[in-house]
């Protein structure tokens, strides 16, 4: 595993993408950055963090994907692996917000982008951004996130944290094919209030309740409606309120 670290920089996806554009780099390359000026959530959200605090981190995966429909699969390797960790940890509650936000209790205490690339011949590399709040205790302007500091309160150690994290993500990858049925099935089981009637906002801005059933095989939410059917939302389509 080759790491690069980082003082500062405005992304550690870009930079990252950017230097596996420049030559060859080795599978599960990992970047790390003690601050990053335009971190990215989903959607073109901003990834604010304090600087030093938190642990920001993007990895490279080639040779996982072969097909375009299998990209959620790396979704499910990657949000497991850091769930795996801090179960580690003991902190407690922890569960995964569909698509892939990292909670405790009800608050997000880490994030993770996934940006793929089809190559000319055919191959898919993958950049996988996460972000974990680690030790920064200061969220007065972000009331729906915590860390692990404050969930627990004490501090951890980012970088015990960063190749316990990489040590699982590429156990994961490496073993998908022989487990790929039961980290579907741990995804599933880890969702974010999956049974319990939610409210839901959809891209009208029109409030209803659902049920989270589970995830498609093609990464799409399932939410039993009122009206007892079974409808799959894509990221844009749908927003829990909570």
């Amino acid at each position: 595993m080759k790491v690069i670290k980082l003082d500062a920089i405005d992304s550690t996806n870009e930079f990252l993408k950017g230097l596996s554009n420049k030559q060859e780099q080795e599978n599960f390359t990992v970047v790390t950055a003690e601050s990053q000026t335009k971190g990215k959530g989903q959607m073109g959200a901003v990834w604010t963090s304090e600087p030093s605090k938190n642990l920001i981190m993007s990895v490279l995966v080639k040779g996982f994907l072969s097909d375009i429909c299998q990209i959620y699969n790396l979704n499910i390797a990657v949000s497991l692996a850091v769930i795996s960790v801090l179960e580690s940890y003991k902190i407690p509650d922890l569960s995964i917000k569909w698509p892939n936000d990292i909670m405790s209790y009800n608050k997000k205490i880490g994030g993770i982008l996934i940006e793929n690339s089809i190559k000319s011949d055919g191959t898919i590399i993958s950049i996988i951004g996460l972000g974990l709040n680690v030790n920064q205790t200061d969220f007065e302007t972000l009331p729906k996130a915590s860390s692990l500091a404050v969930i627990c309160n004490k501090q951890f150690d980012k970088e015990e944290l960063l190749f316990s994290i990489m040590d699982k993500i590429e156990y994961n990858v490496k073993s998908w094919e022989q487990h790929s049925e039961i980290l579907w099935s741990d995804y599933t089981n880890k969702l974010f209030k999956k049974g319990v009637p939610m409210p839901f906002s959809d891209q009208n801005n029109q409030n209803f309740m659902g049920i989270i059933q589970g995830v498609s095989s093609f990464g799409k939410l399932e939410v039993l409606l009122e009206d007892d059917r079974i409808s799959e939302f894509d990221i844009k389509e749908i927003q829990m309120l909570y």
